[in-house]
């Protein structure tokens, strides 16, 4: 088996050897690295240095017994007391330094900390409160648009069934009006006339049509200038139809547009623009139509239907039925 030489202070060149691995090994890296006192607890070296305690005594009592408690270091200080270098400096690597903290500047770093936690807190809250805002804006258009649409498209379903109804209006007037015709043409032919009317009879039925004319004309010029109770009482029935049918709310918005459009006709009954209503405006159409009653209201006042638009002629033009009407609504 092969042995290894070893090496004793006999040794030849050991001495040398030994030395030179002590430097290079422990003492140059250390001579390398700044050496700087130890920082401990200002405030336990204090109380230390009052009891009688050398400074390099307390600082090293404090930094091996952990820097935090005064009996610590008393305890520590009482078992190493025969220690060589105990009263020698104690040197630690720069780099393994911490500063300690005094009672003031701990205070002063923990307020630092809770100031910077607060903005930091309160940075995050107004973003919070950034977004719901933004949130609330978005669900409140949203909610807006779809209210609108649904708005649009239950106007426009009105629209529709009102023109639907009139169309269908005017095909049941057409149909009776082509029965009637071939009701007469039937009964000329029963009594051996022919179909059409001669130049003689249509003469005759236009001077019917004419005087019938003259008639209701004559009835509207005699109606300006007596009390309207007809027309006031309609006016009620139609009120009491428009609040039963209509409900409270939508009542009372179509009470108030009638109001204002008679209104304007009683103050301004020369301006056209106030004797012309479009029936087919939005707003018309969910203020006034939507109620039933509404329209007959405005025509018993005066207000005729001509191809979608509610007209009242300046000739038919009553104030006292107007103001009677007015007197109703309120």
């Amino acid at each position: 088996m092969a042995h290894h030489p070893t090496l004793t202070s006999n040794t030849p060149g050991i001495n040398t050897l030994t030395h030179w691995w002590w430097w290079s090994s422990v003492l140059a890296p250390r001579a390398s690295i700044p050496q700087v006192p130890v920082e401990v607890n200002p405030d336990l070296l204090k109380e230390l240095l009052e009891m009688g305690f050398s400074e390099s005594r307390a600082a090293r009592g404090l930094h091996f017994s952990g820097n935090s408690t005064l009996e610590g270091a008393i305890n520590w200080l009482a078992e190493h007391e025969k220690d060589a270098d105990i009263d020698e400096p104690l040197l630690v690597p720069k780099s393994t330094v911490k500063h300690q903290l005094s009672a003031e500047e701990a205070r002063a770093q923990a307020a630092e900390l809770l100031r910077k936690a607060k903005l930091k807190r309160e940075k995050e809250e107004a973003e919070t409160a950034r977004f719901r805002e933004k949130e609330r804006i978005r669900a409140g258009k949203e909610l807006l648009e779809a209210k609108r649409k649904e708005e649009d498209g239950a106007m426009r379903r009105l629209v529709e069934e009102r023109k639907r109804e009139k169309e269908e209006e005017q095909r049941v007037r057409e149909a009776l009006r082509a029965k009637l015709e071939e009701d007469r043409r039937e009964r000329r032919r029963k009594l051996g006339l022919p179909e059409e009317l001669t130049e003689e009879e249509k003469a005759r039925e236009a001077e019917k049509a004419r005087k019938k004319a003259e008639e209701e004309a004559s009835k509207r010029q005699v109606f300006g200038h007596v009390k309207p109770i007809t027309v006031i009482q309609q006016c009620r029935n139609h009120l009491v139809t428009m609040k039963k049918q209509g409900g409270d709310e939508p009542f009372k918005t179509a009470a108030n547009t009638l109001l204002k459009y008679i209104g304007n006709v009683a103050r301004s009954p020369d301006e056209e623009k106030f004797r012309n209503i479009n029936t087919g405006n939005a707003a018309f159409q969910s203020r006034v139509a939507a109620v039933p009653g509404a329209v007959d209201f405005l025509k018993v006042v005066g207000f005729q239907d001509k191809d979608g638009t509610l007209v009242m002629p300046r000739e038919s033009v009553n104030i006292e039925v107007i103001n009677s009407a007015g007197g109703e609504i309120n």
